[in-house]
């Protein structure tokens, strides 16, 4: 066994964790018979000094995240267990070996057991984002078992961490190739061919976990004029071309963006698509557009990170969907979308709600959406669902 320092809770402060809630709150600790280091394997003990977890210690309000339950060994033969677990499901989602799909999320931290860790699969390439210091210090270990896992189907593993670690105290952070090199960026999802940048794009350079609610968009699309609004790659506009639309209005702050949602439209549809990118402050254009659609995506970046801003989000969400609600023809469809961990189902809903209200039209729920398969919330940790979505009729 590991020569592991420990973490005594205070008394009562073990009943979330014998419920496998995978945190450790810095609130609950009374003492450490050590000066923890950040990253640092912990065990966690009860006020009677009984093993009850074993995790990586970060200073912060979150101060252990649990790896396991078990007095067990955290080794190569662990780690090798664990993104193998992770592998068979989405085996068994149908995403590994499927000519339609390339691209898809093989580990989702909590949801995988294996808190910090984020792994997205696209195509030959594997991008992991570490998000503490603990997964960072592992990420050789990760890599070499993820080129292993696939049996020489994974080309290349690009580590993307610099923006993702809370502390970088005593860490050499850059991003980089830990296994192979750069080969091509394009990938395909429910046959559609997108662009990916991971070396230089958002999060790990691509929004898989809107697969199934794009797909959703182009069953709702055909006839109809669409505006997608922070649009990023322009994922939700190929969809919705795909299904048949009469024309796509694609908006987005940034004009890389707009460049990369109108490459993925000539990738699939050639130059003459009836699409047009914008590149304008989402809120300003929905605000002051006298134009109207039948379809409207309202996809924003997450407006509350943290509950301290939680009731500025809750009110950038109301005004957002009300002016939306505003532009909306009649008989159509509002897709709307919090990705705000902090924004809890019913808070969102009744934001939502709200706007309605203020907009004077009837408005029915179609669907309450969420994230795919390849994104598991863990049973005991409700924090890992985080995506929320409606689908809205308005009359």
């Amino acid at each position: 066994m590991e020569d592991i320092k420990n973490i005594i809770l205070k008394r009562g402060k073990e009943e979330s964790l014998m419920r496998f809630h995978p945190w450790v709150f810095s609130g609950a600790i009374y003492s450490c018979d050590f000066e923890p280091q950040e990253g640092e394997l912990v065990n966690v003990l009860s006020s009677k000094r009984e093993f009850i977890a074993k995790g990586h210690f970060q200073p912060s309000s979150i101060a252990v995240r649990v790896l396991t339950f078990d007095n067990e060994e955290i080794d190569l033969k662990w780690w090798k267990s664990r993104l193998s677990t992770a592998y068979g499901l989405r085996k068994a989602i149908g995403l590994t070996d499927n000519p339609q799909t390339d691209c898809y999320r093989l580990v989702r931290g909590e949801g995988d057991g294996l808190p910090g860790l984020i792994v997205d699969i696209y195509s030959h390439t594997a991008v992991i984002q570490a998000h503490s210091a603990g997964i960072f210090n592992n990420l050789e270990i990760i890599a070499k078992c993820i080129v292993e896992l696939y049996e020489g189907r994974i080309e290349a593993v690009y580590n993307k961490s610099d923006g993702t670690l809370p502390f970088k105290s005593g860490v050499d952070m850059s991003d980089g190739y830990i296994f192979g090199q750069k080969h091509d960026v394009n990938v395909i999802e429910n046959g559609n061919k997108f662009s990916v940048n991971w070396e230089h794009g958002q999060k790990t350079g691509f929004f898989i976990d809107q697969r199934d609610n794009r797909e959703l968009v182009r069953k709702y699309s055909k006839g109809r004029t669409v505006l997608n609004t922070f649009c990023y790659t322009g994922g939700f506009s190929v969809y919705a071309l795909r299904g048949g639309v009469e024309k796509v209005d694609s908006v987005d702050s940034s004009a890389r963006a707009v460049e990369l949602a109108d490459l993925n439209v000539r990738m699939n549809f050639g130059e003459n698509a009836s699409h047009e990118a914008i590149a304008a402050d989402a809120f300003d254009f929905i605000r002051r557009t006298e134009k109207t659609y039948d379809l409207i995506i309202l996809d924003p970046p997450a407006f509350a990170k943290h509950h301290k801003v939680l009731g500025n989000a809750l009110q950038g969400y109301k005004r957002l969907n009300a002016n939306a609600m505003a532009r909306i023809n009649k008989e159509g469809i509002l897709f709307t979308f919090s990705c705000s961990q902090a924004v809890s189902k019913e808070q969102f809903r009744d934001a939502v709600f709200s706007a309605a209200a203020i907009s004077g039209r009837k408005v029915r729920i179609l669907h309450q959406l969420t994230q795919p398969a390849d994104h598991p919330v863990n049973i005991y940790h409700h924090e890992g669902e985080y995506l929320k979505g409606l689908v809205l009729y308005v009359e």
